[in-house]
Order: C-alpha cells, then sequence, then structure tokens
C-alpha cells in the first residue's frame, strides 16, 4: 500500500525529535489569534465603509468562511503532490500575518478607488468586493490548519490525532476573540489590532522556518542559506508592509471621509468629525449622523412634537440632530435628558458646535431602551432621533413592545415622535408597506397618531388631540422658526398628508421585538433602491449546497449540519441579546467567546471515547441534545414575551451548544478512520455549514419568520442530521 497516498504512517523526516516540530501547536493557536482578529476587524471596516446592515456582515462571513473551506479542502490535493514540510508552513504563515496585516489599508483604497465617494453600494458589488479582498486570506488561514496536521505526522513517531488540531485552533480562536473585546479594541486601531494580533503567528513561523533550516544542515547549507534567506525577506516584507500601515491609518480614512478634525475607534464603532467649509458633520460607522448645518430637520425634529404639547418641563431625546438643544430651549423647559449610548459621541459633538451645551441639558450615557427600562422619570415629551430601523440594533426602536415602554414614560399630556427615510412625491412598494407597518404599530399604543412627510417622514404620537398645522400652534405659543414658518405649507400641503394617510396599508404587520417585520420590509428596499434582487445569489447557493451534499458522506453531512447550527445559534443569540439589552459590547463580546470557548471542552470530552460503536452513540445523543436545546430556545422566546432575559441565560444557552458542538468533530473523525484526507474534509463541511448558518438565520429564518421560527429552523436541521445518523450501520 502507498503510504504517501493514504496518509495512515508518518514517517519520521531528518528533524523529528530536534524541536521544530514543537513549535507547530504554537503556530495553530496563533493563526487561530490572527484568524479572529482580523475577521472582526475586517467586518467593523466593511460597516464603516459600505453603511453596513446585517446584509452586510453576513455576506463577509458567508464569503470568509466558504473561502477558508477552499483553503482546508486544497490542502488535501496539494499534499498529495508536495510532501507537507515545516518550511512550507512557516513561509506560508508569514505570508498569512503579511496580507492580514494589509487587507484593511486595501479596504479603504480600494473602495475609494472602484465606487464612488459617499455613495452607497449594491448587493452584488458588496459581495463581489469583499470575495475579492479577502479570498487570499481566508484561502491561506484554511489552509494552514490542515496542512499543519499533516507536517506533524509527517514529523512524530506517532500518528498526531487531528481532534488535538481542532483543539489548538478552538483554544486560539478562544484568545482571539478575549484579547480584541477586552484589549485590542481600547488600545489601538484597526491597522494596529490586525498588526499585534498577527506579531506572535509571524514571531512563531520565522522561529519554526529557522529550527528546521539548522537541524537540516546536513542535507546541504544551501538548503539551510536558501530557506533562510526566505524567512528573513518574509520577516522584511511583514514588517514593511506594516510600518506603512500604521503610518498611513489618517491617509486611507481621510480620503474617504475628507477633512478628519476629529477620529476616534471606540468600543462601539467608528466616530469620525469632518469639517468643509465651517460646517461640521458626525459620521458613525460611514453613516452622517450630527450637521451643524441641517437646521430644517433640527426644526421638523423638535417642533412637529413639541408644539402638540401645552407648556412642557422635562424632555427626553434619544441620540439628537445638530441644533436640536437650541431649539428645545425656545420651550423654556426644565431639564433635557439626552441619551447617547458612546461616550465617544458627546464629547466632540459639544466640542465642535453641533450641539449647544445648556444648564438644563443632562447628558446621560447609556442605551436609549435600557434607560427607559430602568429609570423611573415621567416625561412631557420623547423623541427618537435615529438612523433607518435596517438593522437588528436599530429595529429594537420602532417595535410595538418600545413603544409601549415609551408610553409607560409619558406623563398624561406627553407625546412620543419617530422618523424614518422621506420620499419625494410617490410612495409606494416596500416604502409604503415601512410606513404602514410603523402607523400599525404605533396605533396599538397611541389613540392618536398622526404622519408628516417632511425631509423625513415623522411619526407624531399621543393619547391627546394632535394637529397637524404646525405652523400655526407655532404662531399661537409664539415661537420663531426659520423653515417650517416660511416653508411648511409649500413643502408638506394638507393633500400631501391626506393622500399619504389614504394610501397606508391596514394589513401591514406590526413590528415586534421577536417577529421584526420591519426587517424584511427594509432588506426589499435595500435591494429594490439598487435595482437588484438576491434571487440569482439564493438560487446559486442552493445549487451549489445541494451538489455538496449530494456529493458529501453522511459523517460530514452531520459535521455540516453541526456547523451551520453552531454558527446559526451564536448569530440568533447575539441578535436576540441585542433586542433585550441593546449593544452593550463587553456583554456581546463575551457571547462571542463563550461559544468559541465551549468547543474546546467538548472536544477533549470526545477524545476519550476509543469504542467505534460509543462514539456513534455518544454522536447520536449529541445530535438529540442539539435539537433539544434549540426547541427550549423556541419555547424562550415564545413566553419571554416583554421580560428581559438575564444575561447569564444567553452565556449558559451558548456554552451548552458550543460544548455539544465541540462533541462532535473528534467523534466523526474517529468514525472516519481519522485519516489526512477525512480531516480535511470534516474541516470543510463544518466551515462550509458555518456560512450557510449565517446567511439562513440573519437573511431568511429571522426576518421573515421571527426569532423562534429561526430557532426551530435549526432544530430540524439537527433532526434530519439524527434521522440520517439512524441508518449508519456499526
Amino acid at each position: 500500500m502507498n503510504q504517501k497516498a493514504t496518509g495512515e504512517a508518518r514517517p519520521l523526516t531528518a528533524c523529528s525529535g530536534s524541536g521544530p516540530e514543537r513549535l507547530i501547536p504554537l503556530l495553530i493557536v496563533a493563526t487561530g489569534v490572527s484568524s479572529v482578529v482580523t475577521q472582526i476587524v475586517t467586518i467593523r471596516e466593511f460597516l464603516s465603509q459600505f453603511q453596513g446592515n446585517e446584509i452586510v456582515i453576513a455576506l463577509i462571513l458567508f464569503n470568509w468562511l466558504i473561502a477558508g473551506a477552499l483553503g482546508t479542502s486544497a490542502s488535501h490535493w496539494i499534499r498529495r503532490v508536495f510532501s507537507p514540510s515545516a518550511q512550507a508552513l512557516a513561509l506560508l504563515s508569514m505570508l498569512t500575518a503579511a496580507l492580514c496585516a494589509l487587507l484593511v489599508p486595501f479596504i479603504r483604497v480600494l473602495r475609494h478607488d472602484l465606487f464612488i465617494h459617499g455613495a452607497s453600494v449594491g448587493f452584488y458589488p458588496t459581495w463581489l468586493f469583499s470575495l475579492f479582498l479577502t479570498l487570499p486570506v481566508c484561502t491561506l488561514i484554511g489552509f494552514l490548519l490542515p496542512y499543519s496536521l499533516f507536517v506533524l505526522r509527517q514529523t512524530t513517531a506517532h500518528g498526531y490525532p487531528g481532534a488535538k488540531v481542532y483543539v489548538l485552533d478552538n483554544i486560539g480562536d478562544t484568545l482571539g476573540g478575549l484579547i480584541f473585546s477586552l484589549v485590542l479594541v481600547f488600545v489601538f486601531t484597526p491597522v494596529r489590532s490586525v498588526v499585534v494580533a498577527n506579531l506572535p503567528l509571524l514571531a512563531i513561523a520565522f522561529l519554526l522556518a529557522y529550527r528546521d533550516c539548522k537541524a537540516r544542515q546536513g542535507e546541504g547549507k544551501a538548503m539551510f542559506g536558501a530557506c533562510l534567506a526566505s524567512a528573513a525577506a518574509g520577516v522584511m516584507a511583514v514588517l514593511c508592509a506594516d510600518a506603512w500601515a500604521l503610518d498611513m491609518e489618517m491617509p486611507t480614512l481621510e480620503q474617504d471621509y475628507g477633512r478628519i478634525v476629529h477620529y476616534v475607534e471606540s468600543k462601539f464603532g467608528r466616530v469620525v468629525i469632518t469639517e468643509n467649509n465651517g460646517q461640521y458633520t458626525l459620521i458613525e460607522d460611514g453613516v452622517p449622523v450630527f450637521s451643524s448645518e441641517n437646521r430644517p430637520l433640527a426644526e421638523e425634529s423638535v417642533h412637529f412634537l413639541l408644539s402638540q404639547i401645552r407648556d412642557p418641563r422635562r424632555v427626553l431625546i434619544i441620540s439628537a440632530q445638530g441644533g436640536m438643544i437650541r431649539e428645545i430651549e425656545k420651550y423654556h423647559v426644565t431639564q433635557i435628558d439626552y441619551v447617547e449610548l458612546d461616550p465617544e459621541v458627546t464629547g466632540p459633538v459639544f466640542r465642535y458646535g453641533l450641539l449647544e451645551d445648556a444648564p438644563c441639558v443632562n447628558v446621560i450615557h447609556q442605551d436609549g431602551r435600557t434607560w427607559l427600562q430602568r429609570t423611573s422619570r415621567s416625561y412631557d415629551a420623547i423623541m427618537i432621533n435615529l438612523p433607518e430601523p435596517d438593522t437588528f440594533q436599530l429595529n429594537r426602536f420602532y417595535t410595538l413592545e418600545f413603544m409601549r415602554l415609551v408610553k409607560k414614560r409619558l406623563s398624561p399630556r406627553g407625546g412620543f415622535c419617530f422618523s424614518v427615510r422621506g420620499y419625494d412625491s410617490y410612495v409606494g412598494g416596500p416604502e409604503l408597506e415601512k410606513i404602514s407597518s410603523l402607523y400599525n404599530t404605533a396605533t396599538q399604543c397611541f389613540r392618536n397618531v398622526i404622519i408628516i412627510p417632511g425631509l423625513r417622514v415623522f411619526f407624531i404620537c399621543s393619547d391627546r388631540r394632535l394637529d397637524p398645522d404646525i405652523p400655526a400652534l407655532l404662531r399661537s405659543r409664539d415661537i420663531g422658526t426659520t423653515w417650517i414658518s416660511n416653508y411648511f405649507h409649500g413643502n408638506i400641503p394638507d393633500r400631501r398628508i391626506s393622500h399619504l394617510m389614504a394610501s397606508l396599508d391596514p394589513h401591514a404587520p406590526l413590528n415586534r421585538d421577536l417577529a421584526p417585520g420591519l426587517i424584511r420590509i427594509m432588506f426589499q428596499q435595500w435591494f429594490l433602491k439598487f435595482g437588484s434582487s438576491p434571487v440569482l445569489f439564493t438560487s446559486l447557493l442552493l445549487g451549489l449546497t445541494l451538489i455538496y451534499i449530494i456529493r458529501s458522506g453522511r459523517h460530514e453531512f452531520v459535521i455540516f449540519s453541526t456547523g451551520a447550527l453552531a454558527m446559526g445559534a451564536e448569530t440568533l443569540v447575539i441578535l436576540t441579546f441585542q433586542v433585550f439589552h441593546g449593544y452593550v459590547y463587553f456583554l456581546v463580546g463575551l457571547i462571542i467567546t463563550v461559544f468559541l470557548s465551549g468547543l474546546m471542552p467538548g472536544a477533549l470530552l470526545a477524545m476519550r471515547c476509543r469504542r467505534h460503536e460509543k462514539a456513534l452513540s455518544l454522536l447520536k445523543y449529541s445530535d438529540m441534545s442539539l435539537a433539544i436545546l434549540m426547541l427550549v430556545f423556541v419555547l424562550w422566546m415564545r413566553f419571554a414575551g416583554e421580560q428581559t432575559v438575564p444575561v447569564l441565560a444567553f452565556l449558559v444557552f451558548g456554552f451548552m451548544v458550543s460544548v455539544l458542538c465541540g462533541v462532535q468533530f473528534p467523534l466523526v473523525l474517529q468514525l472516519q478512520g481519522d485519516s489526512s484526507r477525512a480531516v480535511a474534509g470534516i474541516f470543510s463541511a463544518d466551515i462550509i455549514g458555518a456560512g450557510l448558518g449565517v446567511l439562513l438565520v440573519s437573511l431568511v429564518l429571522i426576518p421573515y419568520g421571527g426569532f423562534a421560527q429561526a430557532g426551530a429552523g435549526l432544530a430540524m436541521l439537527k433532526v434530519t442530521s439524527l434521522a440520517i445518523l439512524h441508518t449508519f450501520r456499526s
């Protein structure tokens, strides 16, 4: 039998016992750290550059995982042609570190060169752009994991278990998540974070190349010199790239934003303030939020609501528009509570004059919804000034449950105001469905709701009578304005308001926390904006998935379904957590880390199982347990209602799912014989399943069904896997 082809025999090489192979486990851990940190920074960069939502996040994760699966699959075929070696592993690791360090600057430079400055980018350009940029890095990362195992099996006397490599990779992933969430995000900018995270990989790879070349001196000094020179060249390339990237942090940002007067990477995202001819604009994650010269929007945001309320005393604003406080002060209020999640926003907002400071202003750094849940204060007016509800994070401020919470904090004479993007002259399609859904949701909580289609479409809600003639109300209160007094009736005639009200669809779905129908509408509107459709992408993806499932073995399908459930459940838990608790960065980072950390103890537990029959039984029980756990999640969502779910419950659930998923990889590997081909196939199945799980949950199951239905869909996936397992013969 050809030992090289089967991969079952692992002959010793000249470097056996010399020490280089002892560095490979450290290299695997360092690769995991590099992969996770680079992935997180890349996602944040795409969100900032492409004004992203869950579609963008899902596309990046999908591309990342599929490219990794491509690299994993390629490792088996390359191994059959070229014998695995420590030198090649070290040099490829150095190349990976260099490419990771260059990824963020490349995203910024090419985004500026390939797309119109300031313009939004559609579905297919975003997908192809992210695929083009991440393909080299992700393919190499996916290649390195199984290739490290092949090198270990070439350089050790006894067969190195594939499950150990899986455990080492999990350790690296967990460390990467912790290091970024607890250290890098607070200390370094994005480029520097990636550079720092890749330094251990670079150092270990260089040391591996040096030791392996030194051990092979007897085979020829020329080989030693050539390998060492290559390693040195790799080190120099990375160091030069890193030095360039560190110096180019601001220049690569300024080409997208213009003249930057303030820039910070907070734990919640990127905050940039630009200046142009004396006008300052605050940009959060690529979306302009404040402007110092947008008086019409400031007037609309304040007077549409406050003109309806007699003698307002206490006002709450969640986020703000430039100039709002100046307009609110015209009503001689006694207190303005200004709630802003990110402390890095409020300081520069007042410093650069986007908002006016006043004695009555009380700044609160907290999630707006969390503040309403915890405070006992009563307000005469509550104003929401947030971007479009096109993400799950923002959608939670436009749901029935949130509006009920708002009503509890309003005084009997109080009112509530929020707005969405406006339209020119005609409204229809997803735009009309969005407005109808929000109107139907608001009328479930308030007796009176009027819609004013101004620069944005404003919803004014109260249990008291409302008057849409805003200029007349302002004249009666002797409150002067610039835009409303002169242009309101010309831009918003009565017939425009009545036409919009008559066009509303009474059957549009209510927007709920755990059944976010508005997200589906926003996704449709996003595609319609660019004249595209996900049908081609979805059809191609489904076709390739079916081909993969048909061609793969039953064991690989089990791991495929496990990867889909693991990533799908992680996405589900993070989005559910945001609904109940808001974007609390530490805890969201902790959830991600918990999902990574549970894989290792699960794998270690499964590695103790030596018998084939016992491994098959344990695999069935773990599949059954995963299905049951997801059904528990479904019941949890059904009965949670408006009650806040404790943080500990999310962590425990995530850890249990992670442990059960971690159990399955070593078991399937044992059932497959732990051959090199099986390792590559199973790693690929896990990664491909994870990529599809992200798309399935975030783009299909939750928007079109809800959180409970998404959990049920993942449970059914594992029920299918369990049914397939019952066809196995021991």
